[in-house]
C-alpha cells in the first residue's frame, strides 16, 4: 500500500495493520535469523569446501535474506501514517 492509500484509512483499520505490521516484524527477523544460520554454516562448514555445488544454495539464500529486508522497507509508508496521528 502506498501512502495515499493508508492516509484514507481509518484510525481503527490502521491499529490492525499496525499489530499484523508488528506480527510481520517478528516472523521475518526469525526467520531471517534462521537463513542466516543456515548460511553460516553452510559457508563455513564443509559442504562448499567438499563441493562447489554447495555454493548455489547458499547463494540462494543470500539472495532471500537480501528480499526479505528489501521488502520490510515497504512498511515504512504505515509507519508513518501511525506516526503523523500519533498511533505509535
Amino acid at each position: 500500500m502506498d501512502k495515499s492509500e493508508l492516509s484514507k484509512l481509518t484510525d481503527k483499520e490502521l491499529l490492525v495493520l499496525k499489530k499484523k505490521l508488528k506480527n510481520s516484524k517478528i516472523f521475518h527477523a526469525t526467520f531471517i535469523g534462521f537463513l542466516a544460520g543456515i548460511l553460516v554454516v553452510g559457508v563455513v562448514g564443509w559442504s562448499v569446501a567438499k563441493n562447489p555445488l554447495g555454493l548455489i544454495p547458499m547463494l540462494l539464500l543470500a539472495f532471500l535474506i537480501y528480499r526479505i529486508v528489501k521488502n520490510s522497507k515497504k512498511n515504512k509508508a504505515l509507519e508513518d501514517i501511525l506516526k503523523e496521528r500519533n498511533l505509535d
